[in-house]
């Protein structure tokens, strides 16, 4: 049986490569982003679609280790001594304000940096970032290189911001790149609708978590005694 699996747009597609080639890279699945109490401002359709996300991604991520196929984590963590300033600008933030507030998200050495509903293991390659995508400012690609990674899936917070900057990072630097549509949410349903959508149609296959796992079922990957 073939590694292949029906995308979101009804197309069979195998998977990029061998799944000893593969990754699934989990982004931004923090308490700042996914844990209610962080997100007072998201209603309650918005938290169950995060919710719902993050457990699907721990579906998702212990699917991959059950078949050997590699963990990648990526988080932010912002630097309390260098505020991004164009983010600070775009969010109104006024110059010269206290920086960081307590409403920051994923401070460095706070709680909402923490990881939230899944978590690496001991082993597993873990990067920090500090802007949207995981391949600006960090060793990102040079660890996918080193470990002979030429195709990944991506799953996490959120489809339109940090998970789809990290594929678009992706495809233009040589990654064939799926998406777990459902391993992933906005905080509006529409917005991330259109997000996959965007991804679709320009830098990855998208298809269900169920699909991919199928698909990591059917391939052969030696798994370390």
């Amino acid at each position: 049986m073939s590694a292949v699996l029906t995308a979101l747009d009804g197309t069979t597609r195998e998977l990029p490569g061998p799944l000893e080639q593969g990754a699934v890279v989990v982004i931004d699945v923090q308490r700042s982003f996914a844990d209610p109490a962080h997100l007072t401002w998201v209603d309650e359709a918005g938290l169950a679609a995060v919710a719902a996300a993050v457990e699907t991604t721990r579906r998702l991520v212990e699917g991959a280790r059950e078949r050997g196929v590699r963990v990648v984590w990526v988080g932010l963590e912002q630097d309390p001594t260098a505020p991004w300033a164009t983010s600070l600008w775009l969010r109104r933030v006024p110059a010269g304000a206290p920086w960081p507030g307590a409403e920051e998200p994923c401070v460095a050495g706070t709680a909402g940096a923490q990881w939230y509903g899944v978590e690496p293991l001991p082993g597993e390659l873990v990067v920090a970032k500090t802007r949207y995508s995981g391949f600006v400012g960090t060793t990102l690609e040079q660890e996918l290189r080193t470990a002979g990674i030429s195709w990944f899936v991506a799953a996490g917070l959120t489809s339109e911001c940090c998970v789809g900057s990290t594929v678009w990072d992706a495809f233009q630097r040589g990654w064939a790149t799926l998406v777990a549509s459902d391993a992933t949410a906005a905080y509006e349903a529409g917005v991330h609708e259109s997000a996959l959508g965007i991804l679709a149609a320009n830098v990855a296959v998208v298809a269900s978590t169920e699909q991919i796992l199928s698909a990591f079922a059917a391939g052969r990957v030696a798994v370390p005694a």
